[in-house]
């Protein structure tokens, strides 16, 4: 009788919410059914649009949107391995792999084209083991897709060349900043490279992209309000807000999004102090009564009171730094604007509870199933399972076409507009599919993982812990692990390689007071025979020219030329020689001097920073800093560059690292470190500082 009114009062209660519960057969079908809208949209995609960017699902042809490069194929690659489609998956990236680069006459966005195709590429890459892919020898430190990832981040990377560290919105994919480019860009323009660059660095061993992607954060944050909140559009040449509204959605939005997620990424504590220090703001003046609305970035008080379907990505942040009470306080209000019109509008007006005049579309987005899923995954309550099943419902029946899905024109009607945009298979579809798949290999929670050796030693992937860019495609925060040595607890402490030059030819007037290149070390000695000598540190000298008649070694190379190939391999053997010769003891490897491609970190790690000279048309390297990229092969449309100075990635590099304009705490990261890593081993510690009971 208990168990009777017991069940009986369970049901009511269930009735009155209005949702049901969802047992695991449930879920499975939902799951599939997923699994169904995405095959017959990426069908559609390959029958009627490939090899263009995206399809039009009303006229069932294709059209290019971003770039020509067959967008919708790579954004989806990554779904088809989530969703267990390994011969697709394998298909696709063969097709995608024998790409040689993305060399074209085409001026693209920098934030769509980073997010979706080297997010893309770079996710496929690292699901490429999983998926059955043949590997190249050093995966996940080498592969084709890998490889097309760092061509096109070479191509994105002009951007960044200002005085500020903020990118421009538009390159050239062959010529860079096309020519009275505008530089205003918005925020989230500016604070969404760090995942896919910071990985491509961890990836290759390159520092240029992460440190570039990195300076541009410290940019936004260094010229936020005295308030703490940052606008919406920026001058990157001068570092003024030319659009003060701030808010969390449209321009902004995944600005937030890359610090939250950066910080779990990579482990910063930096980016977290950012972070919470905005989030602070925004609790402040931008939240009122659990909406997010639109203010002055310099005042606080209201300038638009809407919410934004773009908003709907905040409760899915808040859940990873634990604010499930927040985060759901919101997500139901978005959900209730979902039931008004079965869909989100791009704008909605809360005081009028109106969708936003010719704001009436929705294009299909992913925020707010991105949201459920995460809560979902953090809480299990089945109420969000109810919110994806009327997301699932509304998307199959106002949104399906004879190939594919549309976007919706006007929520208020349901009427349909002639796109399919390729984040409906990168993104709305993979969260819907993971809401419902609880056990996917996504939600892995680090119960198990495959160990693989690389060249630095063994490392862990496939652990879970995935981290989504802001176009949904995961990122294994294990293999970021695999393509360095393993840092040291106190990497501020590791040896240094420096050679002692005498200075009898380096006058005082010569050498600068600040330059990095020469420490001066003067030992003052009785014997007036003993010549001064300054410390210079390898990773600073370029190239060295020997003088057997006079014994001394003078720097002859500049910032912006290496040392030419028909010398650098006798200058090798001298500089190793006279290096094992010295008094300092050091152990040397093949990568202390290399040839003229190969510029030395001023960080002094071990590991050099390789750059590539442009790659001309046919193929072939650049040989000279002023050669220009040969005009050959290109479409006929396109039309000639004007000659400019050529842009040198690594230069740029150097000029952020010594001018420092966004300095920081540098020992935070890490101090964080010292304080985070696991206990050793009793056995261990005693014999590293004697400790006993």
């Amino acid at each position: 009788m208990i168990l009777f009114r017991t069940g009986s009062i369970l049901g009511f209660l269930i009735l009155v919410s209005g949702f049901r519960e969802y047992n695991k057969r449930d879920l499975i079908a939902l799951r599939d059914e997923v699994r169904s809208m995405f095959d017959y949209a990426y069908s559609g995609y390959l029958t009627h649009a490939y090899p263009y960017d995206e399809l039009r699902s009303l006229s069932c042809d294709g059209f290019d949107t971003w770039g020509s490069f067959s967008l919708t194929l790579i954004d989806a690659l990554d779904t088809l391995a989530v969703m267990g489609n390994l011969s697709e998956f394998r298909r696709v990236a063969e097709i995608i792999s024998a790409r040689e680069n993305f060399e074209a006459n085409i001026n693209v966005s920098v934030f769509e084209t980073n997010i979706r195709v080297v997010g893309g590429l770079l996710s496929a890459h690292l699901l490429s083991r999983r998926a059955g892919v043949k590997l190249e020898p050093g995966w996940p430190c080498n592969g084709p897709l890998l490889r097309l990832a760092e061509d096109m981040a070479k191509r994105l990377i002009a951007a960044f060349d200002t005085p500020t560290g903020m990118p421009y919105g538009t390159v050239n994919l062959k010529y860079g900043v096309p020519e009275g480019e505008t530089s205003i860009t918005c925020t989230a323009g500016i604070g969404t490279f760090l995942l896919e660059f910071g990985t491509l660095s961890r990836l290759t061993g390159d520092p240029l992209y992460e440190e570039v992607a990195m300076n541009a954060i410290k940019a936004l944050h260094y010229y936020k309000s005295n308030i703490g909140l940052v606008g919406n559009h920026i001058d990157v040449l001068t570092g003024h807000w030319t659009a003060q509204d701030s808010g969390i959605g449209a321009g902004v939005d995944s600005y937030f999004e890359y610090l939250a997620k950066g910080t779990l990424l990579f482990q910063d504590p930096l980016l977290a102090s950012i972070f919470q220090e905005h989030r602070r703001a925004i609790e402040k003046y931008i939240r009122r009564e659990d909406w997010h609305l639109w203010v002055s970035m310099t005042k606080g008080q209201v300038t638009l009171p809407v919410f934004q379907s773009l908003d709907a990505y905040w409760p899915g942040v808040l859940s990873l730094f634990g604010e499930i009470t927040d985060a759901m306080k919101s997500l139901h209000n978005y959900h209730r604007v979902w039931k008004q019109f079965g869909f989100t509008p791009e704008f909605y007006n809360i005081p009028q509870a109106e969708a936003g005049t010719n704001r009436e579309g929705y294009p299909l987005r992913p925020e707010l199933i991105e949201s459920v899923m995460y809560l979902y995954r953090a809480t299990r309550d089945p109420w969000l399972i109810q919110v994806g099943v009327d997301i699932l419902r509304s998307l199959q029946h106002s949104a399906k076409t004879t190939c594919g899905y549309a976007t919706i024109n006007d929520v208020r009607d349901h009427r349909k507009a002639d796109r399919m945009e390729s984040f409906f298979l990168a993104e709305t579809t993979k969260y819907l599919y993971l809401l419902f798949d609880t056990d996917n290999f996504i939600h892995n929670t680090g119960s198990e993982g495959d160990l693989i050796d690389t060249q630095w030693g063994r490392c862990v992937v496939d652990a879970g812990g995935y981290i989504f860019n802001t176009e949904a495609h995961p990122i294994d925060p294990g293999a970021l692990y695999c393509c360095r040595p393993a840092r040291v607890i106190f990497p501020d402490k590791r040896a240094v390689l420096k050679r002692f030059l005498p200075t009898r030819d380096m006058p005082e007037d010569n050498i600068a007071p600040n330059d990095l290149r020469f420490e001066k070390d003067v030992i003052e000695t009785k014997n007036p025979g003993v010549l001064p000598i300054a410390i210079a540190k390898l990773s600073e000298i370029r190239h060295y020219a020997v003088n057997k008649k006079e014994g001394a070694l003078n720097e002859s190379s500049s910032s912006s030329d290496a040392s030419s190939p028909r010398d650098s391999a006798a200058d090798e053997n001298v500089t190793v020689e006279e290096t094992k010769n010295s008094n300092r003891t050091v152990r040397l490897s093949e990568q202390i001097l290399a040839p003229s491609s190969t510029i030395y970190k001023a960080d002094d790690s071990d590991i050099p920073d390789s750059f590539e000279s442009p790659i001309l048309s046919n193929g072939q390297y650049s040989s000279s800093s002023s050669a220009t990229v040969q005009n050959s092969g290109t479409r006929l449309n396109a039309t000639p560059s004007p000659t400019k100075t050529r842009f040198e990635p690594q230069i740029m590099l150097e000029n952020i690292r010594r001018g420092n304009l966004y300095p920081t705490n540098v020992t935070a990261r890490q101090n964080y470190q010292i304080l985070s890593c696991q206990a050793q081993p009793f056995l261990q510690r005693m014999s590293i500082i004697g400790e006993f009971f």
